[in-house]
């Protein structure tokens, strides 16, 4: 059949969702040469990446060298911050980008990059789940052609944040920061590198170097999970501080602590300690994709590690230490295994008539174990806190 090749590439409409935060995805029907439709969703930042590596691979084409000569179709930077209604007046901008692709030379509309781009991933097959407090909203493109202000419901809200330390970009895709610089947020990578503007900028940012106005703490931080989700590594990395964990290629872990500055908290067997997440990958998924995320940026440094980091606020982030995660995780690994135990009565021989039943007592409640001082000061209101400081 030879090698796989896209036909024809349709721009559907786009989702509106809300995890980790509020954000724009557009569906993309890819048709290849074995008939096969599939779908697939990118954000634009994605799409933006995309078109400038596009650039780089083929200069004469995309008339680097001579303005005359370039076929490679313009594509605007993200200036969608605006919100929804910019969203929506994309989609025309992007449906002609793909037609004019596909009638490229074959040396552009078939090579690995573009196919790799536009292949399924597993996020692609992913539906809402039922515990998700917000489903996404699917705004499709009119077969007119023409826009529907009634599916326009407001603009996006972004999130500033303010730089407490200088940062030097190390790619042409990340943005340089000066301490005080005031930014706003307009993705949040699980990775913990964030796509940020500031005026006429724009690129990624390490969370580490980004801090609330209005608090130390990360509102969007979840919970820890100690029941641990199945991960496995896809790069050896070496601990540079105590809390860390050294883990080689295709270890398999559970992640008990998702933190939204990429450094999460894994457990590997009784231990827990900080993992770059950009070196995980969900158990059971193809790690190619994840792997080119590591080649473009690498793991973005911990907040400890910066240097002469200037805070606004009084008080530091309430972080969890790593003696509290493994206290709560070895309790939680000793119960799941009292529960995994066979009771008594399925040790020995059923009952009988010639073995009357006898009342045994009742096995008490279990008590849980009192949260430790630094459990109970991240979980308490802000009131209880300010009593606490004042000595009440």
């Amino acid at each position: 059949m030879g090698d796989p090749f896209i036909r024809h590439i349709a721009l559907l409409g786009f989702e509106k969702r809300f995890v980790p935060s509020q954000h724009f995805v557009y569906m993309f029907l890819v048709k290849w040469q074995d008939l096969s439709e599939k779908v697939v969703y990118r954000r634009f930042t994605e799409i933006y990446e995309f078109h400038k590596t596009l650039k780089e691979m083929f200069p004469i084409e995309a008339g680097d060298i001579n303005p005359q000569n370039r076929i490679i179709p313009h594509l605007p930077a993200p200036r969608w911050f605006d919100g929804q209604r910019a969203a929506e007046s994309r989609q025309g901008t992007l449906t002609e980008y793909c037609n004019t692709l596909m009638g490229l030379p074959v040396k552009i509309s078939r090579c690995p990059h573009l196919l790799d781009f536009f292949k399924v991933r597993p996020d692609d097959l992913k539906l809402p789940t039922d515990s998700q407090v917000k489903k996404p909203e699917t705004y499709l493109m009119p077969k007119d052609g023409k826009t529907n202000a009634a599916d326009i419901t407001g603009p996006i809200i972004l999130q500033t944040y303010r730089a407490i330390a200088d940062y030097a970009k190390s790619s042409s895709t990340e943005m340089a920061l000066a301490t005080g610089d005031v930014v706003d947020v307009v993705e949040k990578g699980e990775s913990g590198w964030w796509f940020c503007q500031m005026k006429t900028k724009r690129g990624w940012v390490p969370a580490s170097y980004l801090e609330p106005l209005d608090s130390p703490d990360e509102a969007e931080d979840p919970e820890p999970n100690y029941a641990g989700e199945p991960y496995v590594t896809i790069k050896a990395y070496t601990a540079l501080l105590e809390d860390e964990l050294t883990l080689q290629e295709g270890e398999n872990i559970e992640v008990i602590h998702k933190l939204l500055d990429g450094w999460w908290v894994i457990r590997k067997d009784d231990v827990t300690g900080y993992f770059p997440s950009i070196y995980l990958q969900k158990a059971g998924q193809d790690i190619a994709q994840a792997q080119k995320q590591i080649k473009s940026r690498g793991a973005p440094p911990r907040r400890s590690s910066i240097r002469n980091a200037q805070s606004i606020h009084q008080r530091s982030r309430k972080r969890l230490t790593q003696d509290t995660y493994r206290r709560n995780s070895v309790r939680f690994l000793q119960q799941r295994r009292r529960q995994a135990r066979p009771g008594p009565q399925s040790a020995g021989s059923p009952l009988t008539e010639e073995q009357p039943q006898t009342d045994s007592p009742r096995p008490q409640p279990a008590v849980p174990p009192r949260p430790s001082a630094d459990v109970i000061l991240h979980r308490c209101s802000e009131s209880t806190k300010r009593k606490l400081e004042s000595g009440v």
